[in-house]
């Protein structure tokens, strides 16, 4: 093994072997692995990323599970309040997969200013709502703790169109469902402006006390109009929704975020098709570079070949010298493609220099999962996949005759 290791170690540092046929060929192989796992890095993180950031804010704005009445017809505004005296309230016991649940309640409005007006959703939140912090832009959070008051958080999008800013107010128009009746109004300030990224909910919604809700439509202080749940591990959500639908009572509905915004994970599943295209295309780009490079190094090491036979050296023992060989080219390759994409990634981490589209992708920059064990696993899978593969080319070693490869020129 120290001898065969000691002459393959000499045939990779031969003085001849930047100027042999091989170089060019040997530079491309090395290149080819390190773009390949370039290419496998970054679209690992950035597809996972987008789905768990995009996947995030879905549920900071709208809950992992909604529990609601089977009246308000999957509306986004609630009409038919349920009560808060729920078993399953404020702490789920029942199902040890829910981290946390919240009440809130929805109403549709028109927001009028002197020189515009937009139709909204107005969605009340208890003292509990800090899912939402990290897409603050401007203000704070208001506090919802203490006695009722006018602070709303609004997205930037209305905010820009109504030409509002933080400490402005507005009159909200909320209309009654009785016929005939006069619309509430209410007066709000601005504590917050949002921008999540989703077109659909910043044109919509401005947050608030749920308590507005309650006085509007005259309800008690114990009914609202859903609650929303959050999970402890979001793979299982299929399953934790089934758990929730089981412990609640027969007149309210469940349903997951994946249901209810079935159009976005669709389109996230996607990305799973295309990473894994991506994969199979680079290690098969990266595989065929390193065959090819494996047979010119045989063909050109012939003469080598014949003499290591006609010492003695049975074929596996040659044949190990050039999958050693091949071993360096690709650990050679991975050093340089690992060290480029781990920096590509961290650079795109840090200052977000690759923007997207939010009204096509929901962010605003593309998001990095860093996550070492999935770089470790796309390493293993690489040479693992390449090894494999260069024992069928190495395989012409033991065709080769010692009397003709040592007269071979």
């Amino acid at each position: 093994m120290n001898l065969e290791y000691f002459i393959a170690k000499r045939l990779i540092t031969a003085k001849d072997y930047k100027s042999s046929i091989s170089a060019p060929i040997i530079k491309i192989a090395i290149s080819a692995i390190a773009i390949g796992i370039i290419m496998m890095i970054v679209s690992v993180a950035t597809g996972i990323g987008l789905q768990k950031k995009i996947r995030e804010k879905v549920s900071a704005f709208n809950g992992q599970i909604i529990i609601s009445n089977y009246d308000n017809n999957n509306s986004e505004v609630t009409t038919v309040p349920i009560s808060k005296k729920q078993d399953f309230y404020p702490n789920f016991k029942s199902v040890p997969e829910v981290s946390h649940i919240q009440a809130v309640a929805s109403k549709a409005g028109i927001i009028r200013t002197e020189n515009a007006f937009e139709g909204i959703i107005f969605k009340g939140v208890g003292a509990d709502w800090n899912n939402i912090k990290e897409y603050i832009v401007e203000g704070k959070l208001p506090d919802f703790t203490k006695a009722l008051n006018e602070d709303v958080i609004i997205s930037k999008f209305l905010a820009d169109r109504l030409n509002l800013k933080i400490g402005d107010q507005f009159n909200t128009f909320f209309i009654k469902e009785e016929q005939g009746k006069l619309p509430n109004s209410r007066r709000f300030k601005i504590a917050a402006i949002f921008n999540s990224g989703f077109q659909d909910f910043d044109a919509t919604y401005i947050i608030g006390d749920i308590r507005h809700i309650q006085r509007i439509n005259k309800w008690n202080e114990d009914q609202i109009g859903a609650f929303e749940i959050f999970v402890k591990d979001f793979n299982e959500i299929k399953a934790t929704g089934n758990k929730v639908y089981e412990a609640t009572s027969s007149n309210l509905d469940t349903k997951t975020i994946v249901e209810k915004y079935s159009y976005i994970f669709d389109w996230l599943q996607l990305f799973d098709f295309n990473i894994v295209i991506i994969l199979g295309v680079m290690i098969l780009v990266a595989t065929i570079n390193m065959v090819v490079a494996l047979l010119v190094l045989i063909l050109e090491r012939t003469q080598m070949i014949g003499i290591l036979k006609s010492m003695g050296a049975n074929n596996w023992s040659v044949r190990k010298i050039f999958l050693y060989n091949a071993f360096y080219l690709i650990i050679r390759g991975l050093f340089w493609g690992n060290l480029i994409g781990i920096a590509i990634l961290l650079i795109q981490q840090q200052f977000g220099i690759i923007q997207l589209n939010p009204e096509n992708y929901y962010v605003n920059q593309a998001p990095v999962y860093l996550n070492w064990i999935y770089i470790l696993l796309l390493n293993l899978l690489t040479i693992t996949v390449c090894f494999l593969v260069l024992l069928i080319p190495s395989y012409i070693i033991t065709k080769i005759s010692p009397v003709k490869a040592i007269r071979f020129d």
